[in-house]
């Protein structure tokens, strides 16, 4: 196998599994540790991933140029399999809160219709689902929009989030490290997070196998301010979720 086609085979095991690991990717084929990071980084300056330690995740720069409908089918069964699980953990008649983002609307579309619920959101897509549903009792926030990604933002949308209270918070984020934290890549939507964190009784972040060991462009908080991290069991990401309990405080991988 060639050098092209061994960097082909990488980027299949990425898109597959959502990172890969350096060490694995030697023995795989059977090279040397050092010829494997030289792969990964001339991938990486192609922008076709992004490393991290010991290996790489899936590249940002290609999906913050996806549209909605592209990031939904982007890590698909994980999100669904994270969101059937977070979706048990509603109550009847619960206040819930939910950011923006495609994982927490794989979430909102698990939750049995016929529960009912009170919901506020930032999210455009999901009010507009939710709406439709009467048994949902709606708030969507008002602010600045960005058309692009479907959600509200800005000093409006805080003032009036300061208004709510929630039994329980689901948080979509693109990074999450022991030493980094709750990260987002959308700095409008950071401080709109934060409320979200400090008006809500539990919170649960949801986030699929990629975004574990990543820092993304702004901090949210601690990951100490999460009651419940809820991700994949994949086996490249053992050492990131055995970190993460150190200093987490529910940490469930399914």
């Amino acid at each position: 196998m060639d050098i092209f086609e061994r960097r082909q085979k990488i980027l299949e095991i990425l898109h597959r599994d959502g990172r890969v690991k350096v060490n694995e990717l030697s023995a795989l084929f059977e090279i040397s540790e050092v010829s494997i990071r030289m792969d990964l980084a001339d991938l990486e300056a192609k922008g076709l991933l992004s490393r991290v330690h010991g290996g790489a995740v899936s590249s940002y720069k290609t999906y913050y140029n996806m549209d909605m409908q592209q990031r939904l089918s982007a890590n698909q069964d994980q999100k669904q399999s994270i969101s059937q699980h977070i979706a048990g953990m509603i109550d009847e008649n619960d206040t819930i809160m939910l950011n923006a983002g495609t994982t927490t609307l794989t979430v909102f579309r698990m939750i049995p219709a016929t529960m009912n619920l009170n919901i506020v959101t930032n999210s455009i897509t999901i009010a507009l689902e939710a709406g439709a549903n009467p048994n949902f009792n709606v708030v969507l926030l008002g602010g600045l929009v960005n058309a692009k990604y479907q959600f509200i933002y800005g000093d409006d949308a805080i003032e009036q989030l300061r208004k709510y209270h929630a039994d329980k918070l689901i948080l979509s984020v693109d990074g999450i490290t022991s030493a980094s934290g709750l990260t987002t890549y959308y700095n409008h939507e950071v401080e709109l997070d934060r409320i979200m964190l400090s008006r809500s009784a539990t919170t649960i972040v949801a986030a699929d196998s990629t975004k574990l060991g990543r820092t993304a462009f702004a901090r949210i908080s601690d990951i100490s301010e999460a009651d419940y991290i809820i991700t994949n069991n994949v086996p490249s990401i053992k050492e990131e979720i055995e970190e993460l309990k150190q200093s987490a405080k529910n940490v469930i991988a399914v």
